[in-house]
């Protein structure tokens, strides 16, 4: 495919991209739910911005379009898109809290992401205690 998709600004202005990590473990319509709610976290995805047809989306990722149309119906559902029959799919304008158990549940992915990563690099969860505590403490210093 020549230049980004056509749900994309020309130059990628949006800076937002699904991309996927299919080693990771985490299933693929996860993958998409997770991406679009980092978007929005980190201001890529405001609300009425237009997300990709389910069709053109599983072109893009080379993915079977149904796995697409659950993370979008499990957004929709969650309040986070609004589909206009005819329009597409965009970010919806609610303000999106996550609730406890889904802020615990993604940093509970992260970590297990993280410790299968560095213990496959080599490193001890030991060590990875060190270095957290020492970006810690270097981080209460700079505040």
């Amino acid at each position: 495919m020549n230049g980004p998709p056509s749900w994309m600004s020309p130059n990628g202005a949006n800076g937002f991209r699904f991309h996927l990590d299919l080693h990771s473990g985490v299933p693929i319509y996860r993958q998409i739910i997770d991406q679009v709610m980092g978007g929005i976290a980190a201001g890529s995805l405001a609300p009425g911005h237009q997300l990709p047809t389910v069709r053109q989306l599983a072109v893009d990722l080379s993915i079977n379009p149904n796995t697409v149309v659950r993370a979008y119906r499990e957004l929709e559902i969650r309040g986070v898109l609004q589909t206009q029959q005819g329009t597409g799919t965009f970010i919806s304008q609610l303000k999106i809290k996550p609730d406890e158990i889904e802020r615990r549940r993604v940093l509970n992915q992260l970590v297990t992401e993280f410790v299968a990563r560095a213990g496959a690099a080599g490193f001890t969860i030991e060590e990875l205690l060190e270095q957290l505590h020492d970006r810690h403490t270097d981080s209460q210093r700079k505040a």
